[in-house]
């Protein structure tokens, strides 16, 4: 009876210590239209110092990829837990909250148990605009444009709109140039930028002990379009060193139409970009995009470290897809090859990660929502279709079977496994590169018999309906 009465005493004691175990803060870094042009992850001309420490904190996913390539639906996708094809997002105009009005974000299931969740920059899309009314306890909102006003969104904070050039560059390569399709180095302090005003922000905020544990999330617009930079940014990359993307002449002669039109889109002109001698500006500007990103990053970081929250907060930082810069003839994103999907992520999770580890197993952005949950104990909700990547946090050689799956508007999907990338369009058209080989994707294997398993296998992992 007393061993009983003991073993039921220890059970409880057991219960009540994990209980009052403080819970982790959350710092959550998300970054926009950020490849993986990253210097940690072995691109050569990147400077990104500021990445690269966080990785030797953490843990690197090498092989990790966006839900969807595309802002809105990345962005809803990774807050949700959900895919496109559950929550109806497939592009930027759609609102979250008037089609898929139920859902439960990240920081709203942080609020619902016992955390305090605060936001800056661009977290969600900006025609929601920036942030959801329902996820967040304060934000400090800001739109790059200032095409929206903060109070009419009920926002407590705003800042102005990024600065521009007097006098914008008289380039006509498509027909979205003056906005989505520029770049200028400019002499204006960096404390005009608002990703500089948003990690001072947040910088503020690391500083100070909080009553209860935080998610904060803080957004960093570049390398977003237009590439307005400081010109101490842009400088560092002198015209003459800049190496251009490895391209292949005819790279789409083994494509379908479908994948062609894609890549040949309105906002695409390649061969315009080419023929007016833009190609090294435009790869100069993007370069000096994500320095300057990287800078904000190193902000926050060094508040993180130098404040009372550094040894109990799990880092994330995250970009929302990929970006193409003449890599198939493409520029911007909205493709399901690699250079649009694969992004860089990285997680601290202390008591977990182990410093300086790499990981090369497929991730989705989707099991960040997941993982969170799981690693500051909250209730696992049953709805997400992500997992929790706590096994690899805990072993980067862990197994993990599933890869990542990439939905670009309806019925079009990327499966991203350990060496092979697999496409089918809702014509029917397929694509199969083998990452082992051919890292560029310059080889369509689709149509060779020898593969036609592997085909079937890797089609396994589509969403089975077809309006998905």
């Amino acid at each position: 009876m007393m061993k009983n009465l003991l073993a039921i005493f220890i059970l409880f004691a057991g219960l009540a210590a994990v209980q009052a175990a403080p819970r982790p803060n959350v710092l959550f870094i998300a970054v926009d239209d950020w490849n993986d042009w990253v210097g940690c992850l072995g691109h050569a001309q990147a400077k990104t110092p500021n990445v690269d420490r966080l990785a030797k904190r953490g843990l690197l996913f090498t092989n990790a990829h966006c839900i969807s390539p595309v802002c809105n639906p990345s962005r809803v996708a990774v807050l949700t837990g959900l895919r496109p094809g559950t929550t109806g997002v497939y592009e930027n105009g759609p609102v979250m909250r008037k089609v898929a009005s139920n859902v439960v974000t990240i920081p709203q299931h942080f609020r619902k148990h016992g955390y305090v969740a605060h936001g800056g920059g661009k977290i969600f899309h900006d025609v929601t605009p920036h942030y959801d009314p329902l996820s967040f306890d304060k934000y400090f909102w800001w739109h790059p444009r200032g095409a929206l006003g903060s109070a009419r969104h009920g926002s407590p904070y705003s800042v102005e709109p990024d600065p521009e050039p007097v006098k914008r560059p008289a380039r006509r390569i498509t027909s979205l140039t003056k906005r989505n399709f520029d770049w200028a180095a400019l002499d204006r302090p960096e404390t005009d930028w608002p990703d500089r005003k948003v990690a001072d922000w947040a910088a503020g905020f690391l500083s100070k002990k909080h009553e209860q544990p935080f998610f904060l999330a803080v957004g960093l617009f570049r390398p977003h379009v237009p590439w307005y930079n400081p010109r101490k940014y842009v400088e560092q990359f002198p015209l003459e060193k800049i190496k251009l993307p490895a391209v292949k002449e005819n790279d789409l002669d083994d494509l379908g139409p479908w994948a062609k039109a894609r890549a040949h889109d309105r906002s695409s002109k390649h061969d315009k970009v080419v023929e007016f001698g833009e190609w090294k500006p435009a790869v100069q500007a993007y370069l000096a995009s994500i320095s300057f990103s990287d800078a904000m990053l190193g902000r926050v970081l060094d508040a993180l470290d130098a404040g009372p929250n550094a040894r109990d907060t799990v880092i994330v930082f995250w970009s929302d897809h990929g970006y193409h810069l003449g890599e198939k003839g493409h520029w911007h994103k909205r493709t399901l090859w690699e250079r649009s999907t694969r992004v860089p992520l990285i997680i601290v999770a202390p008591g977990v990660t182990r410093a300086g580890t790499r990981c090369a197993r497929p991730v989705s952005l989707l099991d960040l929502y997941p993982t969170l949950a799981d690693l500051c104990g909250l209730p696992a909700r049953a709805e997400l279709e992500g997992q929790s990547l706590r096994p690899l946090l805990k072993n980067s050689k862990a197994e993990w079977e599933r890869p990542a799956v990439i939905t670009w508007q309806k019925g079009n999907h990327a499966v991203r496994s350990e060496r092979w990338r697999y496409i089918r369009y809702r014509t029917g058209e397929e694509e199969l590169y083998d990452h082992k080989t051919d890292p560029n994707e310059w080889n369509n294997l689709a149509n060779d018999p020898k593969l036609a398993e592997l085909r079937k296998q890797l089609a396994k992992w589509l969403p089975t309906n077809k309006s998905k």
